[in-house]
């Protein structure tokens, strides 16, 4: 099991290197200003987008949990374009990581960031949805996942926010093709499609039907060129009750 983990963790998706290059979608295209406003560029103190996140309350975005590891100290909102300097920017006051989560490959891949202040809803800032404790996802159920970077391995870095249309695919499949595969995921895109995430599109949402049911955690080598293992988000469903709670307790 330790050889799996640790084959797994070297097999990483999410912000490995390069941090300031953002998130990466394959295949895609730009996202419509009017769409996904509840899409959050996770930043260090220098300006750098290092992961993707999404917002949930006025006071909470979530994100990957192996994004703390880049030092995360604000959010973007509120802008497709991350070089235009027409947004929100929110200092983080609180990373609050899952308590069972350990390194990304692993599992409980989540992290809640509480916001230093309200966000103002307009326009151009909402919140979206989660999951209730129980969802039913279909295999091929067609679901988007969207974030700023690069859209090919090794290729050019982009500034405006893309989407791509991903199929969710079924658990047992996923687990033949990931032995180990951890608890409480969902497997979307990457395999036997040109569709999904790449280096850095870590954090962001996996949307079906108008909920954030995922959040994108890794997939096979760091490789964009599918297809060849399913795409892994971590499933929000599962995680209700702790979302629920922390809440709770931080507002």
């Amino acid at each position: 099991m330790l050889g799996l983990q640790k084959f797994l963790f070297v097999h990483v998706l999410a912000c490995l290197g390069r941090l300031a290059h953002g998130s990466d979608i394959i295949d895609g295209e730009k996202a419509p200003e009017s769409s996904m406003q509840y899409m959050a560029s996770v930043q260090n103190n220098e300006g750098q987008h290092i992961c993707g996140g999404f917002l949930i309350k006025e006071y909470f975005v979530v994100s990957a949990a192996h994004c703390d590891n880049y030092n995360p100290t604000h959010v973007v909102l509120g802008n497709h374009n991350l070089k235009n300097g027409n947004h929100q920017k929110i200092m983080i006051e609180k990373r609050i990581i899952h308590e069972n989560y350990q390194h990304v490959g692993q599992g409980n891949d989540i992290m809640l960031l509480k916001l230093a202040e309200k966000v103002p809803l307009n326009d151009r800032v909402q919140t979206i949805q989660l999951p209730p404790a129980e969802i039913n996802l279909k295999e091929n159920q067609v679901c988007q996942v969207a974030g700023w970077g690069k859209t090919k391995t090794y290729g050019e870095l982009v500034d405006e926010l893309r989407v791509v249309d991903v199929s969710v695919i079924n658990p047992r499949v996923c687990e033949e093709l990931w032995h180990g595969l951890p608890a409480n995921v969902i497997c979307a895109g990457g395999y036997k499609t040109t569709k999904g995430f790449c280096q850095g599109d870590s954090g962001g949402p996996l949307v079906c039907h108008g909920f954030a049911v995922g959040v994108v955690s890794f997939n096979y080598n760091m490789n964009c060129n599918y297809p060849s293992k399913p795409n892994i988000y971590t499933d929000i469903s599962k995680y209700r009750k702790w979302i629920d709670e922390v809440l709770k307790t931080f507002l």
